[in-house]
C-alpha cells in the first residue's frame, strides 16, 4: 500500500505545484472578491399583482409567479456559488500553506543530505586513515 502512495507522490510534478501555488491563491482571492460582494439576485422582489384579474391578466399573474420562483432559485444558486467560492478560497489558502511547508522540508532535506555526505566523507577518511596505519 505504501508503494502505491510513493509512486503517486513521485509522479506529482512538485516543481510545477510550487511554482503555480501563488497563482492559485490569487485566483481564488479574486473569485472570492467578485462573488462574495455581489448581492443576492432575489434582493429585488417583484411587486404583487392586483387582487382582481381580467382574463388576460391571469397569464401575466402566472408569469409573475414563475418569475418569483426563478428569482428564488437564482438567489439559492447565488448563495451556493458564494459557499463554493469560500471553499475554493480555503483550499487555496491551505494549498499555499502546504507549499510553504513542503518547500521548508525540501530545504531541510538538502541540509541533511549535505550533513550526511560530510559525515560519510569524514567516516571514509577515518577508515582510510585506520587502514593506512
Amino acid at each position: 500500500m505504501a508503494i502505491g502512495w510513493l509512486t503517486v507522490l513521485q509522479s506529482v510534478p512538485w516543481s510545477d505545484v510550487v511554482r503555480n501555488a501563488p497563482k492559485v491563491a490569487v485566483g481564488a482571492k479574486k473569485l472570492w472578491n467578485s462573488v462574495g460582494k455581489k448581492p443576492p439576485s432575489g434582493a429585488h422582489p417583484v411587486a404583487d399583482a392586483p387582487g382582481t384579474f381580467a382574463p388576460g391578466v391571469q397569464s401575466v399573474s402566472a408569469l409573475a409567479l414563475r418569475v418569483r420562483d426563478l428569482e428564488a432559485d437564482a438567489a439559492d444558486l447565488q448563495s451556493q456559488l458564494v459557499a463554493s467560492s469560500e471553499v475554493i478560497k480555503a483550499l487555496a489558502d491551505q494549498n499555499t500553506q502546504l507549499i510553504i511547508r513542503v518547500d521548508t522540508l525540501r530545504v531541510r532535506m538538502l541540509w541533511l543530505a549535505g550533513a550526511l555526505a560530510g559525515l560519510g566523507l569524514a567516516c571514509g577518511a577515518a577508515v582510510f586513515l585506520l587502514l593506512m596505519r
